[in-house]
C-alpha cells in the first residue's frame, strides 16, 4: 500500500467509524506511530480529518474560502484537470460551466476549442471566452462574492437550454456522499445544469476526497465522468464504474489506469 492509499484508507475509515487512535491506526496499517502521526497530519492540513490528543476523529463539514484564496489552492493540479477536460472535448459542443476556481482553470483551457457555446452563472467563467466561442449568462442574484448569479431566476434561465455537458466543480466528494458543495445556492444551480445535460462532468482535486460538504449536487452514480489529479480510492472509482461512470486522470495516468470516457451524447433543441 503507497502513502496516498494509506491516507486515503485512514480518512475512509474515519468516516465511517468515527474517532481513531494513533495506536490503533498503526497496528490496523502495520505502521510505527510515528508515520501514522506524519499521515495524520497531511490530512488534516487538507481538511478531511481533524486532529485530536492521542488520535484523529471527522472534520467538520467543510467551508470555502474566498475566490481568490480557492484559486490560488492546488492551482498545478487545477491546470492539469483542466487540459484533460479540453483534450476530450469536440468543437462545436454545447457546456454548462458552474463557478468555481477548478471550473475558470478548466474555461481557459477550453477557451481555445473553436465553436462552443457555454452557458454559466460565473461572470469570471465567461469572461474567459473570445469571439470564438457563443457565451450565454444566466440571470439571478448577483453574488459579489464568486461574481456569480443564483437563485430561482438563474435555474429558470438555466431551464431554456440543453447542453452535450455540465462541468462541474465541487467542495467535496465521496462514496457515500457523492459530490457536495459547501454553498446551498451554487449545490441548486448545479443541480439544475445536470438537469439538462446529457454528461455530468465533475472536476475536483484529489484534497476533495473524502471531504463532507452540506449540500449535495448529485449521487456518485449521477456522475458520468470524474476528471481528476489523482485515482480515487477504488470503492469509489469501482462505484462509479458499476454505474456507467468514468475517471480520468491528469495529466498522465500510468498505463492501464485511466478509463475511456463516453463518446459525448449530442444535445436535441430544446
Amino acid at each position: 500500500m503507497t502513502p496516498d492509499e494509506r491516507r486515503a484508507s485512514i480518512a475512509e475509515l474515519v468516516m465511517a467509524r468515527g474517532r481513531q487512535s494513533v495506536d490503533h491506526l498503526a497496528d490496523t496499517f502495520g505502521v510505527s506511530a510515528e508515520t501514522i502521526r506524519r499521515d495524520l497530519a497531511r490530512l488534516s492540513e487538507e481538511g478531511r480529518v481533524r486532529k485530536v490528543h492521542g488520535g484523529v476523529q471527522q472534520a467538520p463539514l467543510h467551508a470555502e474560502g474566498s475566490f481568490d484564496e480557492r484559486v490560488a489552492e492546488d492551482a498545478p493540479a487545477k491546470a492539469a484537470i483542466a487540459q484533460r477536460l479540453a483534450q476530450i472535448v469536440h468543437p462545436g459542443e454545447t457546456l454548462f460551466v458552474d463557478t468555481g476556481s477548478t471550473t475558470l482553470a478548466a474555461a481557459r483551457a477550453l477557451a481555445a476549442i473553436p465553436g462552443l457555446t457555454i452557458v454559466t452563472n460565473a461572470h469570471a467563467v465567461a469572461a474567459a471566452f473570445d469571439a470564438r466561442a457563443h457565451v450565454y449568462c444566466v440571470g439571478g442574484r448577483y453574488r459579489a462574492d464568486n461574481r456569480q448569479t443564483v437563485g430561482p431566476i438563474a435555474i429558470e434561465d438555466l431551464a431554456r437550454f440543453q447542453a452535450d455537458r455540465a462541468v462541474l466543480t465541487v467542495a467535496a466528494i465521496g462514496r457515500e456522499a457523492g459530490a457536495a458543495d459547501a454553498d446551498f445556492d451554487e449545490a441548486q444551480v448545479a443541480r439544475a445544469m445536470i438537469a439538462h445535460a446529457r454528461q455530468t462532468v465533475v472536476l475536483a482535486t484529489a484534497a476533495k476526497f473524502a471531504r463532507r460538504a452540506a449540500f449535495q449536487v448529485c449521487r456518485t452514480a449521477e456522475i458520468d465522468l470524474l476528471i481528476t489529479d489523482r485515482r480515487p480510492e477504488s470503492d469509489l472509482a469501482m462505484d462509479m464504474h458499476a454505474a456507467g461512470g468514468s475517471v480520468l486522470v491528469a495529466p498522465a495516468p500510468a498505463a492501464g489506469r485511466d478509463e475511456t470516457p463516453p463518446a459525448p451524447r449530442i444535445a436535441q433543441p430544446a
